[in-house]
């Protein structure tokens, strides 16, 4: 099993940057694909971006695209998600998840994921 740890939420202005870091204790991630998600108090839980175990592969939502960069170090058992010229509209808490998998599959539904971090905030002031 893997255990999943969040970091580098925090306040920004809008148009700032942030880079949040997911972590990942016991296993390394090689053989996991990996999301991230976020939630809006009162809205659901959307997808933001997902990467291949390899990360060779990676898609974006739209609304996100173009600003946010996914990425993965599987030796140090981290994925980034950098995210530039941010939007009040980005704030969120984001969530790290991952699933086993043999396949470089990109994986976009929250049920298709079967480990969670608790999640890190993520405020964009305007």
């Amino acid at each position: 099993q893997v255990q999943l740890a969040e970091s580098g939420g925090g306040l920004v202005q809008a148009g700032g940057s942030l880079r949040l870091s997911c972590a990942a204790s016991g296993p390394t991630f090689t053989g996991y694909a990996i999301g991230w998600f976020r939630q809006a108090p009162g809205k659901e839980r959307e997808f933001v971006a997902a990467i291949s175990w390899s990360g060779a592969n990676t898609r974006y939502a739209d609304s996100v695209k173009g600003r946010f960069t996914i990425s993965r170090d599987n030796a140090k058992n981290t994925v980034f998600l950098q995210g530039n010229s941010l939007k009040p509209e980005d704030t969120a808490t984001y969530f790290c998840a991952a699933r086993r998998t043999r396949q470089q599959l990109l994986l976009f539904t929250s049920s298709e994921y079967n480990y969670w971090g608790q999640g890190t905030q993520v405020t964009v002031s305007s």
